[in-house]
């Protein structure tokens, strides 16, 4: 059964930012896209890198270390080195909190 989890405030990060979320044995990155908030898997799935270290375009993450791209709303591949997507999680808010669904 999943479980949401209050993880932030609207207000903590701004259009274009990421941050790391650490809950319940997950770390998570989560990205405010124009005021659309996302959350996927901080690892890379290339070589574990830190996603929420990453440069943010639109909804595009690249790793800061390999520059492998993912979206940040579908975990989907955008460039490579990857070959594997990015886990996603879904994301709630709820009166200027976030919520992330585990």
């Amino acid at each position: 059964m999943s479980e949401r989890i209050k993880v932030a405030a609207t207000s903590q990060l701004t259009p274009g930012q990421g941050i790391l979320i650490k809950i319940k044995g997950h770390q998570l990155a989560l990205f405010n896209v124009e005021g659309d908030f996302y959350a996927i898997a901080n690892r890379c799935t290339h070589s574990g890198g830190p996603l929420a270290e990453g440069r943010l375009h639109q909804t595009t993450v690249t790793c800061p270390w390999h520059g492998a791209q993912f979206n940040v709303s579908t975990g989907e591949i955008c460039g490579g080195p990857a070959v594997t997507e990015v886990a996603t999680y879904p994301v709630h808010i709820e009166d200027q909190s976030i919520y992330v669904e585990l």
